[in-house]
């Protein structure tokens, strides 16, 4: 059959039936449009119809009159692919244009369920609906525009087709888009909340601002809803603009401000210094987040902060390889015990703090998966009924297989929880840990064994 879009051009001047209600436009823009074509829309087949364009959903009568055409071998055609090519033909500026003029709601709703319509026009007419109040923000239309969105934008498998029906989906939405543009968009929606792990409520607007894709228009309009919040969250997001952050280090005398900061690998030097200059927390967050040349490592030294204070910087996994040179010589218990359990150290470095030979540290380099393979079998004949040390080298990656099937034949719960999380461990052993339901949740964060359940199920 003649795709529609050439038969109407070799049609002008010719009549079209019209069957059933379409959705996303209403009748009379589907007779302009038609009539913009030189085609008159006829009701009934003997009126010299060439064709039919008929909704999936008819009534009886026009069902009887699909039947004759297709008896009679008229064209028929689906409403879908004649809306599609309408949809085809609007223009952006116009249609919003019409919107602002007449402030059609039931239009712009019709237009934000339309599929074929641009992602650009469907982002500017989001800020034009109209939400309900406030305190009822959860009308069958502000559902409706939830799930036009979420259906359009949230990249979903067919058996999540469900989190297209909640607002929570949001969440996910915000933490996975890359697209500024939508970003913004989503500001206009009603500030929901979500509920986090550790039961802690974070609102919409919060996510947007931790995203690192906002762009400077979207953080102005953060800014502008004055939101004692917002500030923090930008804070601490490495695409805020460093003018900006320089603004909220000046402006905002608060330690959850500077903790922020601090934790925000894009301040600049200055900010740097002006923030290891403070104690407490902002300064072992400073340490534990930024990254550490030899030049802002000899500013750490010049401080002559207290020995303690140098475990933070143990955890850091951001610093320059000569700084961890320098880090791993130096005899402080709490630092080593910290530099133990980075895994940005090489293997050379754990071997360092290994032939210091203190006991305290065996816990932390056999769970670190950075440790060589000598090292790791070293403690392993040493550990005995250690439990401590056993559930380590269960739990880290690369521990021998040798030593992981022993670990295994010991059939201790604390040791197999450890196991259980390795995705080392071979697939015939997580299969018999699974029998054990207490180890549910250690297994679920296995790649290994959750990669090969979905491959089992074809997902």
């Amino acid at each position: 059959m003649v795709a529609l879009d050439k038969f109407l051009y070799n049609n002008s001047g010719k009549k079209i039936v019209l069957l059933g209600k379409g959705e996303l436009f209403s009748r009379d823009e589907y007779i302009g449009f038609l009539k913009n074509k030189n085609i008159e829309v006829v009701s009934r087949l003997d009126d010299g119809a060439v064709a039919v364009i008929e909704h999936h959903r008819v009534s009886h009568m026009e069902e009887l009159i699909s039947c004759d055409a297709y008896v009679h071998d008229i064209p028929i055609y689906k409403l879908a692919e004649f809306e599609k090519l309408m949809s085809s033909s609007l223009v952006d500026t116009h249609i919003l244009m019409s919107l602002k003029l007449r402030n059609d709601q039931k239009r712009l709703y019709q237009l934000l369920h339309n599929p074929y319509i641009n992602d650009s026009l469907f982002l500017k007419l989001i800020p034009m609906y109209i939400w309900s109040d406030e305190q009822n923000h959860d009308s069958n239309e502000d559902r409706g525009v939830v799930m036009a969105t979420l259906r359009r934008f949230l990249k979903v498998k067919e058996n999540e087709e469900d989190v297209l029906f909640s607002h929570l989906s949001l969440n996910r939405l915000v933490q996975e888009t890359k697209n500024p543009e939508l970003l913004y968009a989503l500001l206009y929606f009603p500030n929901y909340k979500f509920l986090q792990k550790g039961k802690k409520w974070i609102t919409l607007r919060e996510i947007i601002a931790l995203s690192t894709y906002i762009d400077n228009l979207t953080i102005k309009k953060l800014m502008r809803f004055r939101d004692s919040t917002i500030p923090f969250y930008l804070a601490s997001n490495s695409s805020t603009p460093l003018n900006i952050l320089k603004q909220f280090a000046g402006t905002y005398h608060e330690i959850e401000i500077d903790e922020a900061l601090a934790s925000n690998i894009g301040i600049d030097h200055t900010l740097f210094i002006e923030l290891l200059s403070k104690r407490g927390s902002v300064r072992d967050t400073l340490l534990t987040y930024q990254p550490i040349n030899t030049k802002r490592f000899e500013l750490i030294n010049a401080l002559q902060i207290e020995e303690d204070t140098y475990e933070y910087l143990g955890y850091n996994i951001l610093i320059e390889e000569d700084v961890l040179k320098r880090l791993v010589k130096r005899n402080s218990i709490c630092l080593l015990k910290s530099l133990s359990c980075n895994p940005s150290l090489t293997s050379d470095m754990l071997k360092t703090i290994y032939n210091k030979g203190n006991s305290l540290f065996y816990p932390f380099i056999a769970s670190n998966p950075s440790v060589s393979g000598d090292i790791l079998e070293k403690i392993y004949k040493t550990a005995k009924n250690n439990e401590i040390l056993l559930c380590a080298l269960g739990s880290n990656p690369a521990t021998p297989l040798y030593i992981l099937q022993e670990l295994f034949e010991r059939e201790i719960f604390d040791i197999n929880e450890s196991l259980a999380s390795n995705e080392s461990l071979p697939l015939e052993f997580l299969n018999i840990l699974k029998i054990d339901t207490r180890l549910r949740n250690a297994l679920s964060n296995n790649k290994s064994f959750t990669a090969n359940i979905s491959q089992n199920l074809g997902i």
